[in-house]
Order: structure tokens, then C-alpha cells, then sequence
């Protein structure tokens, strides 16, 4: 989480100062390519995440999603200590929110002046349902998954495109964690509390109504296309090597059944002599 937000909020803040508020096309198109030293750097722990087969336990949860929250705090942190001259100078000492010199969305998304409440809501449901159904299907190993080292590079292309076609209403954060962590941090760092009041209250969405995207999203993978996938026996989903495990013994004891039927056909016998 730290990499991949550090990079974007990076992006953000040089944006912001070149071009003033710039255009949301310009944050998309670059959000994608800066993404990926994050993502490659965490692919293994990342790719274990977007499988279908592997689940995290209850216990596990809460300590995820801290590091998670903790991790886009911390990016946000960084970014505004590496800039922060380049951001008093922009804004001539005055954080804000809204107006001519506003930064705020260097770190967190705001909704666009004509979008209402619950049409960010719907528009926080669409963008994230979509984006859990492009990282289910290239790791689901039943629906021909993305090549191995791949995966990061895909689900920035997924990102890309959800950015593009759907972005311009409100930033798509389409991630709780890497909204609130840097939206906490503008609150202590100086923006204060119109970071909350913002957009009509706007804050709760991106936390609330993307979980609610994403649970939508999955149960829609699994009712048009997982549920469709041929049976297999049930792996053990703590463990994500035991899918291997379970091959390789299965295709031993496959080989062990083809030798004792040849050996009844007479096609070839095995004595101690012919292993010595």
C-alpha cells in the first residue's frame, strides 16, 4: 500500500503545481505507470491476495486493514514532507480545499460540484464492483489467469480504464484505505476539517460505499462465473501451495495406477534385479 500510494500522491502534487487543478485525464493516465513499482514491489504478497481460492480469516482482518490505513497514512506523510515547499509556494501558505489554489486532492478524492451525495454513491458502487471483477478473473485459475509477473501490469490496465471511463465524477478511489489514510493525514497536517464537511459530507463514501462496491462486485463474479466452474476437490485456503500439492499427489498416484495396469496387460514388469 505504501509504495503504490507514495507514487500516486507524487504524481498528484507535481499535477497540481505545473498545471494548477489540471485535468482528471492527466491524473488517470499517470496514476497507472507510477502505480507499478509499488505493485511489483509487493506482487508476491499481492498476488496471493487477488486469488479466488485464497481467503483471509476474521483474525487476520482488522491487523490488514491497519497496515493498510497505516501504510497510505505514512505515503501521504512522505510526499507532503518531500513537497512541502512546492506546496507553499502554490498555495502561498494557505491549505484549502476548494478553490483556485486548493491541494486537498492531492491526497484524498472530492466530488465534482455538480455530483450529489447519492450519485457518488452509485458511482463508488459501479467503479469498485468493476475493479473486483477484473482482479477475480485474472486470478482465478478456472478462467485462464493472467501469466505469471503479469498480474500487476493487468490490474493497472483494469485500473487505467476504470479511471478513463469513470473517474471524472469524483476521483474513484475504488480503495477505502488509500483514501481515508492520506485524508486523516490532511486533517492533522493543516487543511483541518473541511477535509470532512467537503462535498456535502463526502468523506464517509469512498470508506463505506467501496466495501459495499467490492462485496457486489465478488458475489457478481461468483453468481455469473465461478459457480459455473467445473468441481474440484476442496484446497486448503490458508495454505496457497497446497493446490500444488495436491496435484503432484494426484498425478503420482495416477502414474503408480498406469504401472500396476501395464504390469497386468504383461506390457512391462518391474523385479528387484531391474532396479538394482
Amino acid at each position: 500500500m505504501f509504495g503504490g500510494v507514495f507514487w500516486s500522491l507524487c504524481f498528484n502534487t507535481v499535477r497540481v503545481w505545473i498545471s494548477g487543478s489540471g485535468h482528471h485525464l492527466s491524473e488517470y493516465q499517470g496514476r497507472v505507470p507510477v502505480n507499478q513499482p509499488g505493485l511489483r514491489t509487493g506482487n508476491h504478497i499481492w498476488h496471493l491476495h487477488c486469488k479466488r481460492s485464497v481467503r483471509f480469516s476474521w483474525t487476520r482482518l482488522p491487523f490488514y486493514v491497519c497496515s493498510q490505513l497505516f501504510g497510505a497514512f505514512l505515503a501521504a506523510a512522505t510526499v507532503a514532507l518531500q513537497y512541502y515547499d512546492a506546496i507553499m509556494d502554490f498555495t502561498g501558505g494557505h491549505l484549502t480545499v476548494s478553490g483556485a489554489t486548493a491541494t486537498a486532492g492531492i491526497f484524498s478524492t472530492y466530488p465534482a460540484d455538480y455530483l450529489s451525495l447519492w450519485g457518488g454513491v452509485v458511482d463508488q458502487i459501479i467503479g469498485t464492483a468493476a475493479l473486483l471483477v477484473c482482479v477475480l478473473a485474472l486470478g482465478d485459475a478456472h478462467n485462464t489467469p493472467a501469466p505469471a509477473g503479469l498480474e500487476p501490469v493487468l490490474v493497472g490496465a483494469a485500473v487505467l480504464v476504470i479511471g478513463i471511463s469513470m473517474g471524472s465524477n469524483s476521483g474513484y478511489a475504488i480503495n477505502p484505505a488509500r483514501d481515508f489514510g492520506p485524508r486523516l493525514f490532511s486533517y492533522i497536517a493543516g487543511w483541518g476539517d473541511e477535509v470532512f464537511r467537503a462535498g456535502h459530507g463526502w468523506w464517509w463514501v469512498p470508506i463505506i460505499v467501496t466495501c459495499v462496491g467490492a462485496l457486489l462486485g465478488s458475489l457478481l463474479y461468483e453468481l455469473l462465473i465461478g459457480v459455473h466452474h467445473p468441481d474440484s476437490e476442496a484446497v486448503d485456503h490458508e495454505d496457497p501451495t497446497a493446490a500444488l500439492q495436491q496435484t503432484v499427489e494426484m498425478e503420482g498416484a495416477q502414474s503408480f495406477d498406469t504401472i500396476k495396469e501395464n504390469k497386468k496387460s504383461g506390457i512391462f514388469s518391474i523385479t528387484s534385479a531391474d532396479v538394482g
